[in-house]
């Protein structure tokens, strides 16, 4: 029973929440004269003792009490008597670990919203020298349209702003007290739940006590979130992976990040990208182990719910590494541009600007257009030269009202310049959008 029940290995970590808790739960009570004055302050006495053994290493976290909660209070007991037995008044350990895991959780949205502001500033301190640097946009891995890498980075920025929001969203909505729900129904004392949730940041107290003590949606929420934010790391390190293969050369990251081989000297393997990719399985198979415990559970508190923070921590944990991991990459990659502008005219990719010269100009059906450019990008395939270099009286035989003036738009250069749309790859709205992000985030 006890293998099976014991928590005090993982909820340690809990511990700078459970005393904060216990903090304010005390002077509630002292304030709302539920404890005397005098049990209060050797309660707080107590639990800076404790503080301050946990921080030098000397705490006895012990497997027979179970989990951090208990050993908090055994230690309490042994340090001050019987006043330690009064700080329990009006609580249950249902929702103190609510209150403890929802302060925990919390702090770690912050810190993660923290680290995706750093990596934003890492990739926008490189996009920023390369809003002009050309390289192939890709659909399907396929050579699609000429983009910049400055603008290609800066999708990466818009992805992780998104996903700093969703945990600035999933904080604003746990940020609510289970403190005073006690067991589940509530307490017959007259504890002033405002004032403890005041005490620990919170917005409010929770509206009902079964869902105060039962509540874990925080988490969930939470774990999508970091998710999302994995799926996003993992496309940025699998480009980062395919970009550094020799068939692309487009990037090369320092030593210090990459790995040797044990029988290959000239190997330089992009392993940190590599682990950051594998990271994402870790993060969204504890979303889904989380809702598999919570999908049965009838209300209000269930033992099952003690399996709620080991896939929370872990996650948390691998996405902490791979967002400090990513971050030392995006400021130490090396771009080739000179690799990425040859490789952005290949695959005809202006074979697009071809046909809507052909609609401007010409005042043509895109759809027609599109048939005019197949034929030529046909043509020029078999040729073997670039649209660019395809001779004038080719391309007027496919339609004689070409002219001269299309080779204009036929160079990657002159493609990437014409997209000056709103979010486009043209260097100028590239420098635009960096300069609303360095605006935003600082």
């Amino acid at each position: 029973m006890q293998a099976i029940n014991v928590s005090i290995g993982v909820d340690q970590r809990l511990w700078p929440q459970d005393l904060a808790g216990s903090r304010a739960h005390c002077r509630m009570l002292a304030e709302r004269k539920i404890i005397s004055a005098e049990a209060a302050e050797a309660i707080l006495g107590g639990l800076d003792t404790i503080e301050s053994e946990i921080t030098n290493g000397s705490f006895p976290f012990r497997d027979q009490y179970e989990d951090i909660h208990m050993n908090v209070e055994a230690r309490l007991a042994e340090l001050i008597g019987e006043a330690s037995g009064r700080l329990h008044t009006a609580r249950s350990r249902n929702d103190q670990v609510a209150t403890d895991f929802r302060l925990w959780v919390r702090e770690a949205c912050d810190h993660t919203v923290g680290q995706l502001e750093a990596l934003q500033s890492a990739l926008l301190d490189k996009a920023e020298p390369h809003a002009d640097d050309l390289m192939p946009g890709f659909t399907h891995l396929q050579p699609a349209q000429p983009v910049t890498f400055g603008h290609h980075l800066m999708a990466y920025v818009e992805m992780f702003g998104r996903d700093a929001s969703r945990f600035a969203d999933a904080r604003a909505r746990m940020n609510e007290s289970p403190l005073g729900a006690a067991a589940l129904a509530g307490s017959p004392f007259p504890i002033d739940r405002q004032m403890t949730a005041r005490a620990l940041g919170f917005d409010r107290p929770m509206a009902n006590s079964l869902d105060a003590v039962s509540d874990r949606d925080f988490a969930l929420e939470s774990l999508a979130a970091a998710s999302i934010c994995a799926g996003h790391l993992s496309r940025l390190a699998e480009e980062i992976v395919i970009w550094m293969t020799p068939q692309f050369g487009f990037v090369t990251l320092p030593d210090h990040l990459t790995t040797g081989s044990s029988i290959m000297p000239q190997k330089r393997n992009p392993d940190a990208a590599e682990l950051v990719r594998a990271k994402t399985g870790r993060i969204m198979g504890s979303l889904v182990a989380l809702s598999t415990v919570m999908k049965g559970l009838p209300l209000a508190y269930s033992k099952d719910m003690q399996e709620d923070k080991p896939p929370v921590f872990e996650a948390f944990d691998a996405l902490d590494l791979a967002l400090v991991a990513m971050t030392a990459m995006v400021a130490a990659l090396k771009p080739d541009t000179g690799r990425m502008r040859a490789a952005a005219g290949s695959g005809f990719s202006t074979a697009t600007d071809l046909a809507d010269w052909v609609v401007r100009e010409l005042d043509l059906p895109f759809r027609q257009a599109h048939h005019i450019t197949g034929a030529a990008v046909k043509r020029a395939e078999a040729l073997g030269v670039d649209l660019a270099q395809l001779p004038l009286d080719e391309l007027t035989a496919i339609e004689p009202g070409i002219t001269s003036e299309v080779y204009k738009v036929l160079s990657p250069e002159a493609s990437c310049d014409s997209r000056r749309s709103y979010g486009g790859t043209a260097p100028e709205q590239v420098r635009a959008r960096i300069a609303e992000w360095k605006t935003r985030l600082s």
